[in-house]
């Protein structure tokens, strides 16, 4: 397939089997850099910014489908985007940490594997 051919909206960021089980990289969608993991067969993929302190997502750790942020282990579920934990803080400084960055989802976008192409749709 072409990348003209693929569904509207939706662009290629890797071939099947460019990115391991269990494992994530930073790939190109048009002109922003997104995260993109591979947990067992299914592919997922997110913005790879962390909405907490803007830490490089793709440098962190992959636990099943849960994304753990390099910087203050802020940890999303990549299957929705939803927070798990938001930093390893605790006691005050976690308490103060929230008044000023609230608890954000992270942005996940829709994955299609179409032969050995995979695609995300990102909006653009």
């Amino acid at each position: 397939m072409s990348v003209a051919a693929a569904p509207a909206g939706f662009v290629l960021v890797a071939k099947v089997g460019s990115i391991q089980p269990g494992t994530m990289a930073a790939v190109k969608a048009g002109d922003r850099e997104i995260l993109l993991a591979r947990v067992g067969d299914r592919y997922y993929a997110a913005t790879n910014v962390c909405p907490h302190m803007g830490a490089r997502l793709s440098d962190g750790r992959l636990e099943g489908s849960v994304l753990q942020c390099p910087r203050h282990a802020s940890r999303f579920d990549l299957t929705d985007g939803r927070v798990v934990r938001w930093t390893d803080w605790t006691g005050i400084k976690a308490s103060v940490s929230k008044l000023f960055r609230s608890p954000r989802s992270l942005q996940v976008y829709p994955v299609q594997v179409d032969g050995d192409n995979i695609l995300v749709k990102t909006g653009e």
